[in-house]
């Protein structure tokens, strides 16, 4: 009878210390959290301290632990310029890894190369449409205005350029002057470049004949004067903001149409209103080359009113500012000067 209560009472003592066990446990797995969380910070302290001396210390024993000589192999140092590059420490770790996963990392970033080359695409198509859309708007003013065979439009890297390149005379000879004609251009153009956010680059170009200015000291000088010239009408005339504005002479190094064709010392002496693109480099590089696929090499920008057809004829509407110029009427005293 007496056994009975003492075997109970024997369990009961055990389950008492399990019980006590079972409530120690935890401290073990506290203690492992804090001991990890110390080593964090203490890592995270001698990482944010300016020391050299700790710095190598630490960076020497990770490498260490991880069985090399270095983190990156032949540098101390991912920011100094010897030893290996990521590219080539990028391929051993490629080498290193099975082929199926090899074949599945390559396959990512050909994915993700491709989605980056889309979202470039993209981009610069955007810039293009918005560029074309700028020219609609100078295209309709200088219709509105019955100006619209005084200017020409294209798309390169830079941005929208404008050429004042017209049958009539625009500059007087000789002098950087606006004739009442060319005031009249600039005018029709002034209200669409007011509306815009991007900067306005004024180029001034002289043709190439080889006659020296009568009353400037080289075609330097005359073709930024040209440029001043313009600058001011936007600026002093219509009220353009300062700031957004700026003016370069480029002399006669910069022709628009080849110099041996006719009909182009008149064309290629003219002033340029570029409206720079405020896209990337990478993006407004592409976009040159999707003008160029569109409208063809040295093509220029068709007028609104014959934009449905360039659609429908691509080849046809690809007219170039070449042979306008050979087309057009031979101004034999502007092509004597420059």
């Amino acid at each position: 009878m007496s056994s009975a209560p003492k075997r109970r009472r024997a369990r009961h003592d055990d389950d008492h210390e399990e019980h006590e066990g079972g409530h120690e446990r935890w401290l073990v797995t506290y203690a492992d959290m804090v001991t990890l969380l110390m080593v964090l910070f203490i890592v995270m302290f001698a990482m944010s301290t300016v020391d050299a001396t700790k710095y190598e210390n630490l960076k020497d024993s990770l490498a260490n632990g991880f069985g090399h000589e270095s983190v990156l192999n032949g540098k101390s140092s991912v920011m100094e310029g010897s030893g290996s590059t990521l590219e080539s420490d990028f391929d051993t770790l490629m080498e290193a890894l099975p082929a199926t996963t090899r074949a599945t990392v390559t396959e990512v970033i050909q994915k993700a190369d491709q989605l980056r080359n889309q979202r470039r695409y993209a981009k610069a198509q955007a810039e293009l449409d918005k560029m074309v859309r700028i020219w609609d708007e100078a295209d309709a003013a200088l219709e509105k205005a019955g100006l619209r065979g005084d200017v020409r439009a294209s798309v390169n890297d830079r941005g929208l350029v404008i050429s004042l390149v017209s049958q009539h005379v625009v500059f007087l000879p000789n002098i950087a002057d606006l004739t009442t004609r060319g005031e009249r251009v600039v005018d029709a153009l002034a209200p669409v470049l007011d509306a815009l956010p991007q900067q306005i680059e004024i180029d001034g170009h002289t043709n190439q004949v080889k006659v020296k200015p009568k009353y400037f000291p080289t075609d330097w000088e005359l073709s930024a004067a040209r440029a001043v010239h313009v600058l001011r009408r936007l600026q002093e005339v219509n009220g353009l903001p300062a700031d957004r504005l700026q003016a370069t002479g480029f002399g006669h190094t910069r022709p628009l149409v080849n110099p041996r064709k006719q009909g182009s010392q008149r064309v290629n002496k003219r002033v340029d209103l570029v409206v720079l693109s405020d896209a990337a480099a990478s993006t407004r590089a592409l976009v040159e080359q999707l003008f160029s696929d569109r409208y063809g090499e040295n093509g220029t920008l068709p007028h609104l009113r014959g934009r449905v057809k360039a659609a429908a004829q691509p080849a046809v509407a690809r007219q170039t500012v070449a042979d306008t110029a050979a087309a057009a009427d031979t101004h034999t005293a502007q092509e004597a000067t420059p």
